[in-house]
């Protein structure tokens, strides 16, 4: 279940930019989700693409560092966005300040980002539970 496949993996240019032109976000600083819901090959839910900032990292070996951390991040979070699903989405993770935050900070922000984002899908849930 804890897998990060190649079939998961968000590369084509094309659907990327086309979801920063169409898709919507969700923010938790310093981590932002961007979506858009995407038709997708047979038996896929979702695809993720992750991305740090080169204007906050100038070093390659930081940006990657980050990267992996978020693809980690991701990958042990991801039945949180699992569980929220009913059709097909693609998303983009983006890691969005200088600072360095720790690998247990990063973590807790992505659990909090993935239950805002589904709060953000499935409005009539925080209705149902104010009454």
């Amino acid at each position: 279940m804890n897998t990060y496949p190649k079939s998961e993996k968000l590369k084509s240019r094309t659907a990327i930019d086309e979801m920063f032109r169409e898709g919507k976000s969700v923010s938790k600083f310093p981590l932002r989700l961007v979506y858009k819901k995407q038709a997708l090959e047979e038996g896929q839910i979702l695809k993720i693409g992750v991305s740090v900032s080169k204007k906050y990292f100038k070093k390659a070996v930081d940006r990657n560092y980050f990267k992996r951390v978020l693809r980690e991040t991701y990958r042990l979070n991801k039945n949180l966005l699992l569980d929220s699903l009913d059709d097909s989405y693609s998303f983009m993770l983006l890691y969005q300040t200088k600072e360095r935050l720790s690998y247990e900070d990063i973590n807790r922000k992505t659990i909090q980002l993935f239950e805002k984002f589904h709060l953000q899908i499935n409005p009539e849930i925080e209705k149902n539970t104010d009454s």
